[in-house]
Protein backbone atom coordinates (compact mmCIF):
# COMPACT_ATOMS: atom_id res chain seq x y z
CA UNK A 1 0.00 0.00 0.00
CA UNK A 2 1.30 3.42 -0.95
CA UNK A 3 2.22 5.84 1.84
CA UNK A 4 0.04 8.88 2.46
CA UNK A 5 2.37 11.83 1.79
CA UNK A 6 1.45 15.28 3.11
CA UNK A 7 2.95 18.75 3.19
CA UNK A 8 4.08 17.87 6.74
CA UNK A 9 6.05 14.68 5.93
CA UNK A 10 7.13 15.33 2.30
CA UNK A 11 10.62 16.72 3.03
CA UNK A 12 11.45 13.91 5.46
CA UNK A 13 10.40 11.24 2.94
CA UNK A 14 11.95 12.77 -0.19
CA UNK A 15 15.28 13.25 1.63
CA UNK A 16 15.32 9.77 3.22
CA UNK A 17 18.12 8.56 0.95
CA UNK A 18 15.80 6.26 -1.01
CA UNK A 19 14.27 7.03 -4.40
CA UNK A 20 10.66 8.21 -4.16
CA UNK A 21 7.66 8.02 -6.46
CA UNK A 22 4.86 10.46 -5.65
CA UNK A 23 1.40 10.21 -7.18
CA UNK A 24 -0.53 13.50 -7.04
CA UNK A 25 -4.24 12.61 -7.07
CA UNK A 26 -7.74 13.60 -5.91
CA UNK A 27 -10.77 11.59 -4.83
CA UNK A 28 -12.93 13.09 -7.62
CA UNK A 29 -10.44 12.30 -10.43
CA UNK A 30 -11.45 9.33 -12.62
CA UNK A 31 -8.01 8.68 -14.18
CA UNK A 32 -6.51 8.86 -10.67
CA UNK A 33 -8.73 5.98 -9.60
CA UNK A 34 -7.48 3.98 -12.61
CA UNK A 35 -3.84 4.54 -11.58
CA UNK A 36 -4.38 3.92 -7.83
CA UNK A 37 -4.23 0.09 -7.93
CA UNK A 38 -1.06 0.23 -10.06
CA UNK A 39 0.58 2.56 -7.53
CA UNK A 40 -0.35 0.17 -4.70
CA UNK A 41 1.07 -2.82 -6.64
CA UNK A 42 4.34 -0.96 -7.26
CA UNK A 43 4.50 0.00 -3.57
CA UNK A 44 4.29 -3.70 -2.63
CA UNK A 45 6.79 -4.81 -5.29
CA UNK A 46 9.41 -2.16 -4.42
CA UNK A 47 8.86 -2.10 -0.65
CA UNK A 48 12.09 -1.33 1.18
CA UNK A 49 13.84 -0.11 -1.97
CA UNK A 50 11.68 2.80 -3.16
CA UNK A 51 9.28 5.03 -1.24
CA UNK A 52 5.99 5.08 -3.17
CA UNK A 53 3.40 7.53 -1.96
CA UNK A 54 0.23 9.38 -2.83
CA UNK A 55 -0.53 13.04 -2.18
CA UNK A 56 -4.10 14.36 -2.20
CA UNK A 57 -3.91 17.65 -4.14
CA UNK A 58 -6.99 19.03 -2.37
CA UNK A 59 -5.37 18.84 1.08
CA UNK A 60 -1.68 19.63 0.43
CA UNK A 61 -1.31 23.00 -1.27
CA UNK A 62 2.37 23.65 -0.45
CA UNK A 63 3.98 20.71 -2.27
CA UNK A 64 1.41 20.86 -5.08
CA UNK A 65 2.34 24.52 -5.68
CA UNK A 66 6.08 23.79 -5.29
CA UNK A 67 5.98 21.38 -8.25
CA UNK A 68 3.39 23.30 -10.28
CA UNK A 69 0.91 20.43 -10.42
CA UNK A 70 -1.89 21.48 -12.80
CA UNK A 71 -3.13 18.14 -14.15
CA UNK A 72 -3.78 14.94 -12.25
CA UNK A 73 -2.77 12.26 -12.01
CA UNK A 74 0.80 13.48 -12.12
CA UNK A 75 3.49 11.13 -10.87
CA UNK A 76 6.92 12.57 -10.07
CA UNK A 77 9.97 10.34 -9.69
CA UNK A 78 12.62 11.61 -7.23
CA UNK A 79 16.24 10.57 -6.81
CA UNK A 80 18.55 12.14 -4.20
CA UNK A 81 15.66 14.43 -3.20
CA UNK A 82 15.28 15.94 -6.67
CA UNK A 83 12.70 15.28 -9.40
CA UNK A 84 14.24 13.31 -12.27
CA UNK A 85 11.18 12.16 -14.22
CA UNK A 86 7.45 12.82 -14.49
CA UNK A 87 4.36 11.09 -15.85
CA UNK A 88 1.30 13.24 -16.48
CA UNK A 89 -1.94 11.34 -16.98
CA UNK A 90 -2.76 7.67 -16.57
CA UNK A 91 -0.15 5.20 -17.80
CA UNK A 92 0.10 1.39 -17.89
CA UNK A 93 1.97 -0.44 -15.15
CA UNK A 94 4.84 -1.38 -17.49
CA UNK A 95 5.54 2.30 -18.21
CA UNK A 96 5.55 3.25 -14.53
CA UNK A 97 7.61 0.18 -13.53
CA UNK A 98 10.26 1.10 -16.12
CA UNK A 99 10.50 4.59 -14.64
CA UNK A 100 10.82 3.12 -11.14
CA UNK A 101 13.57 0.75 -12.33
CA UNK A 102 15.45 3.74 -13.77
CA UNK A 103 15.67 5.18 -10.23
CA UNK A 104 17.49 2.11 -8.87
Amino acid sequence: MALQVTDANFNELVNSGKPMVLDFWAEWCGPCRMVAPIIDELAAEYEGRVIIGKMDVDNNNDVVAQFGIRNIPTIIFFKDGKPVDKQVGAAPKATLAAKVEALL
